[in-house]
């Protein structure tokens, strides 16, 4: 396995993110609000962005739960959700902001899916330690 660079982090973000934004997202151009207009017309287009959805979401999350386990995922959500306690305490966000607010936690939401995809190169590069999934059987 190839060590992580910035760039496949990077990557594995843009890519969370454009999965998390596409389901839903404040500015009702997302599958939720497309889903929601169209329920009673439902169409096989509707059906296949929804079935590669949940594709997607399926990757990453069994990804990040296999990668980080259930208190590394706990560890993670707090850690981002720390920075947006911060962010407001400093006042470069508001709680009376709702729309910003959604489209910050869309953002954190997809960092916590990036870390937990890319979790399992990080750890290898710090420790040395390799995932069971990660040795090749010969």
């Amino acid at each position: 396995m190839k060590p992580i660079t910035v760039q496949g982090f990077l990557l594995r973000f843009l890519f969370a993110l454009l999965l998390v934004m596409l389901t839903y997202n404040p500015s009702e151009y997302s599958y939720f609000h497309w889903l929601r207009d169209n329920f009673s017309n439902f169409s096989p287009l509707l059906g296949l962005a929804g079935i590669s959805l949940i594709i997607g979401w399926v990757i990453y999350l069994r990804a990040t739960l296999r990668s980080l386990g259930l208190i590394g995922l706990t560890l993670a959500a707090l850690f981002f959700a720390a920075i947006l306690w911060l962010l407001i305490d400093w006042e470069w966000l508001s709680l009376d902001n709702v729309t910003v607010m959604n489209w910050v936690i869309l953002v954190l939401i997809s960092a916590v899916l990036a870390v937990g995809i890319s979790w399992s190169h990080v750890r290898r590069k710090i420790s040395g330690q390799v995932d069971a999934d990660d040795v090749d059987e010969e």
